[in-house]
């Protein structure tokens, strides 16, 4: 199976294919384990510009992110899925991070920040974001009921596939994935 990967995602970006939202099937193809639960979308959904509030304290909207793929994923620190889940992020993060792929966080719900520092040293996590949705408010627009939700943006800033639960973000499937998007956008 993972030889059968490994070659649709050498096609897709020896022959510059175009993975557009009308045709995911080389991105389904790289689904494996817990990336069978990333579900992509026939068609890009606009991102809300519904304000957080950033690490330093500052607002932003998920507009601030456009001209690079995302992979948001929306926590809490009493959340034990999350705990599970946030050093693959982490991994995920230190690997593939570049000026076309960045991993965002953001804790919703009451969250404190002390709270949410010692969760990110009790789990060894130093690399990413410690943006805050104190009343769900942008959680609400998204859509998300439960905890950890992850959706991934396009440079457009749009949704394109969301994942309900935690996952393996470090896994050679999310990997190849996100090779997949970022190599197919910066060749055109």
């Amino acid at each position: 199976m993972k030889i059968i990967r490994q070659i649709v995602l050498y096609m897709a970006v020896a022959l510059g294919a175009n993975v557009a939202m009308a045709d995911t099937a080389a991105l389904e193809a790289l689904r494996d384990g817990d990336m069978k639960k990333l579900n992509f979308h026939a068609q890009p959904a606009a991102a809300p510009l519904t304000e957080y509030t950033r690490a330093d304290g500052s607002t932003g909207t998920l507009a601030d992110f456009q001209g690079r793929y995302v992979l948001l994923n929306f926590w809490a620190t009493w959340c034990a899925p999350c705990r599970a889940e946030m050093p693959t992020l982490s991994n995920l993060q230190r690997e593939m991070q570049s000026e076309n792929f960045e991993v965002v966080t953001i804790a919703t719900g009451r969250n404190a920040p002390t709270a949410m520092a010692k969760f990110f040293d009790e789990i060894g996590v130093d690399n990413l974001p410690l943006h805050t949705d104190p009343k769900s408010a942008l959680a609400r627009a998204m859509g998300v009921f439960g905890l950890p939700i992850t959706v991934i943006l396009d440079p457009e800033g749009r949704e394109i596939a969301r994942l309900q639960g935690d996952a393996h973000w470090d896994s050679e499937s999310a990997k190849a994935i996100i090779a997949a998007l970022v190599s197919t956008d910066s060749g055109s």
